[in-house]
């Protein structure tokens, strides 16, 4: 690689044998926009999902996939104002959501925004916050989607505070920041999982209970709970375990619609729902607001984010063979 080139992976078709890596010419920033030479990315289930083709939206090939990263600001183009170079920052993960409403030109970052796996990556200057100054550029780079995904589903959309039970399905890396959030704010955490030794981790990490995922976990939150359910639920498997989340959720609880795991339509009972008044949230990541409060909650708490594995540049597709496997919390990739 050259001082004006930089390197990059690109799925050149669908599936994990079909990401290659090449060089290109280093861009330069135009008005309005920021150079930002990367040194973490982070991945994301939806990466998996995009690489494999089943995604509700396909990605146009070839494209280079990621949307997470930390790096450093190293140009900036005419007119920018929120960067002067040098910044630590990580990327949004949905373009152009500032605050409120998402607007109807937003799109995440790696399909069909840019994707960030390279040493270089060309963003707006809208599309970047200043990186925790607690955390690594590694665990920095975790926060963009798997992170802001949990915290705006409890804290600016769910509005947790102490004494609430939380119900998290899985150890992946939502679940895991919502673990660690919901504990930051003082609630009670439960984790339902398949695995004995994520169920273990999982404690060591600060739940107050963990269930296996084959027992019948519905009739243990509310035996745990005293039969009240709990008042929030991060739902990241959809599909029939949706319709039993209801089950476990709290008279007026939040229901947070997050994951698809066993596909994209989901079952449940009106009754339930209707019954118990729930609060069905669906959650897509979050606004470039709410990411600015979370790293300034990071940096406030000291919260460590969980990395499963990190991987040097090229050995990128063992990432991906390794999210394709499952992890307990976030894999990174790092340059």
């Amino acid at each position: 690689m050259t001082d004006k080139h930089m390197r990059q992976w690109a799925f050149t078709d669908y599936g994990i044998q079909h990401l290659k890596r090449s060089e290109a010419p280093i861009p330069q920033p135009g008005p309005g926009q920021i150079l930002v030479k990367v040194d973490a990315v982070s991945l994301n289930y939806r990466d998996l999902l995009l690489a494999s083709d089943s995604y509700p939206q396909k990605p146009t090939l070839p494209y280079v996939p990621g949307s997470d990263m930390a790096g450093v600001v190293v140009a900036t183009g005419e007119g920018v104002r929120r960067w002067q170079g040098g910044e630590r920052v990580i990327s949004t993960f949905v373009t152009d959501w500032i605050d409120g409403a998402a607007p109807s030109n937003a799109a995440a970052l790696g399909s069909p925004g840019p994707g960030v796996l390279a040493s270089h990556v060309l963003l707006s200057e809208q599309w970047a916050v200043k990186a925790p100054t607690s955390l690594t550029p590694a665990q920095a780079s975790t926060l963009p989607c798997a992170a802001l995904t949990a915290w705006f589903a409890l804290v600016e959309e769910g509005a947790i505070h102490a004494g609430q039970t939380v119900l998290v399905h899985g150890t992946g890396g939502v679940a895991l920041f919502g673990l660690q959030l919901a504990r930051m704010h003082g609630a009670t955490v439960i984790v339902v999982s398949g695995g004995a030794d994520k169920r273990e981790k999982a404690l060591a990490l600060g739940a107050s209970h963990v269930i296996a995922r084959d027992a019948d976990w519905v009739a243990e939150v509310l035996r745990l709970t005293d039969g009240r359910g709990a008042e929030q639920i991060l739902e990241t498997v959809g599909g029939a375990n949706f319709g039993k989340s209801l089950q476990a959720l709290a008279a007026r609880g939040r229901l947070s619609l997050i994951g698809v795991i066993e596909g994209g339509e989901i079952s449940g009972s009106a009754y339930q729902t209707i019954g118990t008044r729930a609060v069905i949230q669906g959650i897509s990541v979050g606004h470039r607001s709410a990411l600015e409060r979370l790293v300034r909650a990071v940096d406030a708490n000291q919260l460590q984010p969980e990395i499963a594995a990190e991987y040097a540049f090229d050995d990128a597709p063992k990432a991906f063979e390794h999210l394709e496997r499952g992890a307990f919390g976030k894999l990174v990739i790092r340059l």
